[in-house]
């Protein structure tokens, strides 16, 4: 059955109005894309932009979908939400009143938690947004002009404020997607500025053939390893283990409960997209700061982290496995599952319940971990082979292809679970049950 038709879509007008709110705020945002931040020369910051390729500023560019490169309103997209969540949860596990409000309080732990988040943002945004105007103070096109028309602490607080504004919208433009329209707001938003430089990749292939800068032999084997990337990557984000659960019996009463058989999934990639992240911004921080008026020999030392160098990759590997298995071990406690599996009455088939529960669910995981490691390191060093040695003229694979097929594969799953629950709710009001009189 095709759940995801023409037909289904025009039976369920409740759908079809969360697909038009969600396409209309993120039509929304992208207006806001393209609004700049007064007092700053769109020509001189192209230029900049042009020269910087490669470092923390082509990172938060496609996160924020284009809007670093003009200074917009939206320059800081959604990353300092981000950020502000990933701190959140990494105090869960040093602050005892953090994951008592998370694990016990329910509904109410967590929209305190997303308060606090809310509150946090906005603070990282002032930070950020300061910074960003001192930055842009001190950038200069190759040309030698000036970024910033007129530099003083009149362009620090209006910019500051602008793109504080701009954060606290696009969160609320994620927030009012989740709530209202279909999918997760957030990954919403920044699958939107990830896919909106396809065209302009496509159109600079195009005229790289055109021009015999690339054959055509090699754009076909592109496209065939591009095709086997993405089967690659969906194949690898719903893989998971199917750890055995059993239930024994008990008598309540006169009745007998328990008995049943299920299961425990761990994915292969439970860390999802944040290593890649993480260890991108440690290695692109060195190379960032070389672009400001700093020593020679911190200029240097930045020139050995480039994207194409051997260092530079050795050490992006060895980070992005360690980010693997500390952000696991954070999401994921083997300790706490085993102590549920106990109180509930279940175990694995041959494990006893409790210690040895935990130190088989440790060894799994790590097994797991380390090819979701293994997998994470080749789609993100896949680009940079790419780029080097075939002359891509755009970015393949890495962080965006991760959130592309995450996205989109939640995105689908959810129409799916609308449509499904739709038809079920349609087959309950044909019947009729009949009770005693």
């Amino acid at each position: 059955m095709a759940l995801g038709g023409a037909d289904n879509l025009a039976r369920s007008p409740e759908l079809r109005t969360k697909l038009l709110w969600t396409l209309g705020l993120l039509c929304a945002y992208r207006i806001g894309v393209h609004i700049p931040v007064p007092g700053v020369d769109g020509g001189a910051l192209a230029h900049f932009f042009e020269s910087v390729a490669g470092t923390l500023f082509g990172l938060f560019d496609m996160f924020s979908g284009g809007g670093l490169r003009n200074v917009s309103v939206f320059a800081l997209g959604i990353m300092p939400y981000i950020s502000a969540s990933i701190i959140l949860q990494l105090l869960q596990v040093v602050s005892p009143e953090l994951k008592r409000m998370a694990k016990e309080e329910g509904a109410a732990g967590r929209r305190k938690i997303t308060q606090y988040t809310r509150y946090s943002t906005v603070l990282i945004t002032i930070i950020q947004g300061f910074g960003i105007a001192v930055g842009l103070e001190t950038m200069y096109s190759p040309g030698g002009v000036p970024v910033v028309l007129e530099p003083g602490w009149t362009f620090r607080i209006m910019t500051m404020l602008t793109l504080t504004a701009g954060t606290v919208l696009i969160m609320w433009l994620g927030e009012q997607i989740t709530e209202k329209g279909i999918g997760n707001g957030i990954s919403l938003i920044i699958f939107s500025g990830i896919v909106v430089g396809i065209p302009g990749a496509l159109v600079k292939s195009f005229q790289l053939i055109k021009l015999g800068d690339m054959s055509l032999f090699i754009a076909l084997a592109l496209v065939i390893l591009m095709v086997a990337v993405l089967i690659g990557v969906v194949f690898m984000e719903r893989a998971q283990r199917r750890i055995p659960i059993q239930y024994a019996k008990r008598q309540v009463g006169r009745k007998m409960y328990g008995g049943q058989s299920t299961h425990l999934p761990l994915r292969v990639n439970t860390a999802g997209v944040i290593p890649p992240i993480f260890a991108s911004s440690l290695l692109l921080f060195p190379a960032t700061m070389a672009n400001f008026d700093i020593a020679d020999w911190l200029k240097t030392a930045a020139s050995w982290f480039t994207p194409s160098s051997i260092l530079y990759n050795v050490i992006f590997i060895a980070l992005i496995f360690f980010f693997c298995f500390f952000y696991t071990a954070i999401i994921f406690d083997p300790k706490d599952v085993a102590e549920n599996l106990k109180k509930a009455g279940g175990f694995i088939p041959g494990i006893r319940p409790g210690e040895k529960t935990q130190e088989y669910l440790d060894a799994v995981l790590s097994r797991l971990t380390l090819w979701g490691g293994v997998y994470i390191s080749v789609i993100s060093v896949l680009p940079m082979l790419l780029i080097a040695e075939f002359n891509v003229p755009f970015y393949f694979g890495g962080t965006s292809i991760l959130i592309l097929v995450g996205v989109a594969m939640d995105f689908m799953s959810q129409i799916e679970s609308h449509l499904i629950s739709r038809q079920y709710e349609g087959l309950m009001g044909k019947t009729r049950i009949k009770g005693r009189s």
